[in-house]
C-alpha cells in the first residue's frame, strides 16, 4: 500500500466518526430541550391572578423549599440515629436532640413518634419540657 491511500483511509474514517458524533450530539440536544419543555409545562398550572406559582412538580413549595416526602429508608436511618443519640444522651429535649443531630425538630417528630410506638423510648414531662429516655 502506498502512503497516499493510507492517509485517505484515515481521513475517511475520521470523517465518518465526526459525522456520527455530530448526529449523537444533535440527538442529545433535542432530548434535553424536549425534557426541559416538558418540565416547564408540568410546573405551570392554571392559577388565578396574584396567586404564586405552584412548583410542586419540582418538589418545591412556593417559597422554594423542599416539600417531598422522605423515603422509608431515610426515616429508618433517622430513627436509628435518634435512638442512638437518646441512648448516649438520656434526658434530652427535642431541641437538644435536633441540635446534636443537626436536624430541624420538625423532621424529628415522626421518627420519635415511631420510637415511642415501638416502646424503644419513654418520655418524662409535657410539651416542650418532654425529655426522652431509652428503655
Amino acid at each position: 500500500m502506498n502512503r497516499a491511500s493510507i492517509d485517505e483511509q484515515i481521513r475517511d474514517r475520521i470523517d465518518l466518526f465526526v459525522s456520527e458524533l455530530s448526529a449523537l450530539v444533535r440527538e442529545a440536544a433535542l432530548e434535553s430541550v424536549k425534557g426541559a419543555l416538558a418540565d416547564e409545562q408540568m410546573v405551570r398550572s392554571r392559577r388565578s391572578p396574584g396567586r404564586p406559582r405552584r412548583l410542586t412538580a419540582l418538589g418545591l413549595d412556593a417559597t422554594g423549599r423542599r416539600n417531598s416526602k422522605r423515603t422509608p429508608e431515610m426515616l429508618e436511618r433517622l430513627k436509628e440515629n435518634v435512638l442512638e443519640i437518646i441512648t448516649l444522651n438520656p434526658g434530652q429535649r427535642m431541641e437538644e436532640l435536633g441540635r446534636l443531630l443537626d436536624v430541624p425538630t420538625k423532621e424529628l417528630t415522626l421518627p420519635v413518634k415511631k420510637l415511642l410506638a415501638e416502646k424503644k423510648v419513654k418520655t418524662k414531662g409535657q410539651k416542650r419540657a418532654t425529655t426522652y429516655w431509652a428503655k
